[in-house]
């Protein structure tokens, strides 16, 4: 498990999944860790915005917001969370557990970002800007050799054409959580058949990622 300076009760709370908070529960009191979700989300857009502003000095802001992207989609969270052993801590329902939750790449992405909330709080913006350079910024180096910092919809719009198929459609498969943290689940379809599905806190991101692990199938 992952070793950070925070208080034993501030970590529970980003832990604390929504759903372990079900009426007659142990945590029914408790609070959920979705506003530290929601702080950490914006900690960690400023502290990556921040750390390409000052080691990519002379890229365009165009391509400082596409590596920004790729680090902080649903996908990299999750694959970071992964790595910290992050979903084996989550508390959350024996239903949620039972249907994937501690593998899950939404609600892996957005304990992460709880936890960033939480780090915020207890040790500052230094702490967390330490943090995600040991964790988050050397994923980008893969990123930038994988390419997926790259539009993947464009990219597999040319590949599927190329192939002779007319350009793949995307529909939303699942919507979940409250209006305020929606996480969507979006299915990409070529020639009529459902090819991959992608997630993230908006339709467009999950889009992207779907389109992702659809070009990795068409390039295997």
């Amino acid at each position: 498990m992952f070793q950070l300076v925070i208080s034993p009760p501030l970590l529970e709370q980003a832990l604390r999944h929504r759903s372990a908070l079900a009426a007659g529960g142990t945590y029914e009191r408790f609070e959920s860790n979705e506003r530290l979700e929601f702080l950490g989300d914006a900690v960690l857009e400023l502290a990556t915005t921040n750390f390409l502003y000052q080691h990519f000095p002379k890229e365009l802001e165009g391509v400082l917001t596409t590596y920004r992207s790729a680090l902080v989609k649903t996908t990299t969270l999750a694959r970071v969370a992964r790595k910290l052993k992050i979903g084996d801590a989550i508390i959350m329902s024996r239903g949620e557990i039972e249907s994937g939750g501690r593998d899950n790449d939404g609600l892996l992405a957005d304990t992460f970002e709880a936890v960033i909330g939480a780090l915020y709080l207890e040790s500052g913006f230094a702490a967390v800007e330490s943090f995600l350079a040991e964790h988050l910024f050397i994923e980008l180096d893969h990123i930038l050799q994988e390419g997926t910092h790259r539009d993947a919809k464009s990219e597999l719009q040319e590949v599927i054409q190329a192939k002779g198929f007319s350009a793949p459609t995307y529909r939303v498969a699942e919507e979940r959580g409250p209006d305020h943290d929606k996480e969507f689940t979006v299915a990409v379809r070529v020639a009529g058949k459902n090819v991959a599905l992608g997630t993230g806190k908006s339709k467009q991101q999950a889009q992207q990622d779907a389109a992702e692990k659809a070009l990795k199938q068409y390039k295997a």
